[in-house]
């Protein structure tokens, strides 16, 4: 589910986090950076969840409104075609997903159905769920496209909801359009009523995850050795008044250039450039790069890129 600039990112906190509380415990803040990446899980999990509880709060109105004394002829023979929903229906009787959601106890939105109310009133105005709510005939083709523009235009961009999120664990701030992009990806492949829903795993594979470990691990371990790697490029600038973010996406640049052979320079530059415009100030991804670029410069010069592969040293 997490890509590797989303690992680097996580890295990158991690480090940070470290570094403002000047502390040398390695073993804590790599259990923070992988406790804050497998909390992705939670957050996955949750954001399905919330496809079920709207239909599930759905039904319950229905059901409560068709017991009224003074009940509506509408009301006791109401449209049933979101709650049997075909497409929504792999959700709610995936065995591996409510299995996940009953072991982690996935029940935000359960407790707080106030934000699932409330949302769905909204969606019942729309043009779109009044389109699709127009005949009571279930066509999974048709159940899908709505139920995953459902997800795409109303559940993953909600304010309220991202603001709920936010509450609950602050980490999930930069996990949320990562999980909403990975969930989308995944409905969009679920091509018949009898498609089985498979539980993404974190990482993609155990690359991945020891690439988090050992880029935590080498920057950390040789900041000091790093930093004198650039610190004759940085021209006007004061060490000490480069900004802290900065300078820890320079150290971990420096360490993917010297110790990550398999990763192409252009990628690792690349990767930090768009770390320095989304963490730092709007003026670091020229400055890491005007760094970035005399450092490889230099590198091939004195043939210090031990890159292993063609095209990884371009």
């Amino acid at each position: 589910m997490v890509n590797r600039r989303h690992i680097r990112s996580k890295v990158l906190q991690a480090i940070y986090a470290m570094t403002q509380n000047q502390s040398d415990q390695l073993d804590v803040y790599e259990k923070y950076l992988f406790n804050s990446i497998e909390n992705i899980r939670e957050l996955y999990l949750l954001m399905l969840s919330s496809m079920i509880e709207l239909q599930k709060v759905e039904k319950d109105f229905l059901e409560a409104s068709a017991k009224k004394y003074l009940a509506t002829p509408e009301e006791r023979n109401p449209n049933t075609k979101f709650v049997d929903n075909t497409f929504l229906k792999i959700l709610v009787e995936s065995e591996s997903l409510n299995n996940w959601i009953d072991e982690l106890r996935i029940n935000q939105f359960r407790v707080n159905d106030h934000y699932i109310k409330s949302l769905l009133e909204e969606i019942k105005e729309t043009d779109l769920y009044k389109k699709y709510m127009s005949n009571r005939v279930n066509n999974f083709e048709e159940d899908k496209e709505f139920a995953i523009k459902l997800f795409a235009e109303f559940v993953a961009p909600s304010e309220k909801i991202y603001e709920f999120l936010e509450d609950l664990k602050i980490s999930w701030i930069d996990d949320i359009p990562v999980v909403n992009t990975a969930i989308l990806k995944q409905l969009e492949g679920l091509k018949s009523e009898t498609s089985y829903l498979k539980i993404n795993k974190i990482f993609k594979d155990d690359d991945d995850r020891e690439f988090a470990k050992q880029l935590f691990r080498k920057t950390a371990l040789n900041a000091d050795v790093f930093v004198k790697e650039y610190e004759d490029k940085t021209r006007n600038w004061d060490l000490e008044r480069i900004a802290e973010v900065d300078a820890i996406i320079l150290n971990l640049a420096v360490c993917e250039l010297q110790k990550f052979p398999s990763i192409p320079v252009k990628v690792t530059i690349n990767e930090y450039l768009e770390l320095a415009k989304e963490y730092s100030t709007p003026k670091s991804s020229i400055f890491i790069n005007g760094i970035l670029d005399a450092l490889v410069k230099e590198y091939k010069q004195e043939n210090k890129l031990n890159k292993i592969g063609r095209g990884l040293i371009e």
